[in-house]
């Protein structure tokens, strides 16, 4: 089952916020609703809320009453403006908005076919998710072997894209070769999303999960408890990756103990015109940190730093893995060498 889907002039998707107790399904006729959902998270995950933008512009054109090219393209415009300013990190949500505002710039006709070439650009940036993230749990399987134990973060699979997932597509397409795998989860404060949607997800799939705090993952990796580490990313720039706060802890414990720590990314999260010192680090609302499902756990007043991603610098990372193949760090050096070609 798909994430998202487009429905006759409408975006359906499932509102993560309200797992993993009920499947609620959002739909959405306008680029504002879909907005509003990307900034209130109820669709997330950076593969994820790319489509959703460019399918935020599909909305736009879809019901507009420009009878003009000019007119359809201010409007698009207009909206791109406004998705945009939803999350500022992770980086697919500008590479879907500019490759879909470039498409109906260089589409010749008047706005009706504009619109058109559009719904389909939309269409077919969902399609090649789905694509790409097989050939990434496809080339990342290699790296898993039979009895593997291996810690993730936060919420990298089928729910943060179409319908396959990254680091979970990785660790889907080990189980389903037969490796016996575990998973350990982090539950990933302040939001929870390990612990409400991975959890959910794997043990869906029967594959073994194991759930823990955040804190807990020192000690995991001193007991020699986790063998590898995959997660999924927001942002990979020069010199660093960008992904949920708390990445960059697990990576740096990782190296200490002599465990790979592997990102798996499509190459649309690539970002190699930058460095990480370019990239704006999303801070949420207080109220995520100073209450729990609701509940207030912290006094009133008290300050709050909520950064939602973290930094994590490159010569932490073992390996990438993308839909292109593994990029070990040899392989990545020579990438961002051959100005930024892919």
């Amino acid at each position: 089952m798909r994430t998202i889907e487009w429905k006759d002039g409408n975006v359906v998707t499932i509102d993560q916020t309200k797992l993993p107790d009920t499947t609620k399904f959002l739909s959405m006729k306008n680029c504002e609703e879909l907005s509003l959902a990307i900034k209130k998270m109820k669709l997330r995950g950076a593969p994820l809320i790319g489509v959703a933008a460019a399918y935020g512009l599909a909305l736009t054109a879809y019901h507009s009453k420009a009878d003009k090219k000019e007119k359809l393209l201010r409007e698009l415009e207009n909206s791109a403006d406004i998705l945009k300013g939803t999350r500022p990190t992770a980086v697919n949500l500008f590479w879907a908005v500019d490759r879909v505002v470039r498409k109906a710039h260089e589409t010749s006709g008047d706005a009706k076919a504009v619109a058109k070439v559009i719904v389909n650009e939309a269409q077919r940036i969902a399609d090649e998710d789905v694509e790409v993230n097989r050939k990434i749990g496809k080339n990342g399987s290699k790296l898993i072997n039979d009895n593997d134990t291996i810690l993730t973060h936060c919420n990298a699979g089928s729910l943060a894209t179409v319908e396959y997932g990254t680091a979970l597509g990785v660790v889907r397409t080990a189980w389903n070769q037969g490796k016996r795998i575990k998973v350990i989860a982090t539950e990933t404060r302040p939001q929870l999303q390990g612990a409400r949607l991975t959890t959910y997800e794997l043990k869906s799939e029967g594959i073994p999960v194991t759930l823990i705090t955040d804190s807990m993952v020192g000690y995991v990796m001193s007991e020699q408890l986790v063998n590898k580490a995959i997660v999924g990313a927001d942002r990979i720039v020069r010199d660093a990756v960008i992904n949920k706060i708390g990445t960059y802890t697990i990576a740096v414990l990782a190296h200490e103990h002599g465990i790979p720590f592997y990102v798996a990314a499509p190459t649309s999260t690539f970002d190699l015109s930058r460095t990480s010192k370019n990239v704006i680090i999303e801070e949420r609302n207080p109220d995520e940190v100073t209450h729990f499902v609701s509940q207030r756990i912290a006094p009133k007043g008290i300050g709050v730093f909520n950064p939602a991603f973290d930094v994590t610098p490159i010569e932490y990372v073992s390996a990438i893995i993308s839909e292109t193949g593994v990029l070990f760090p040899a392989d990545f050096k020579r990438l961002v060498a051959e100005k930024f070609k892919f």
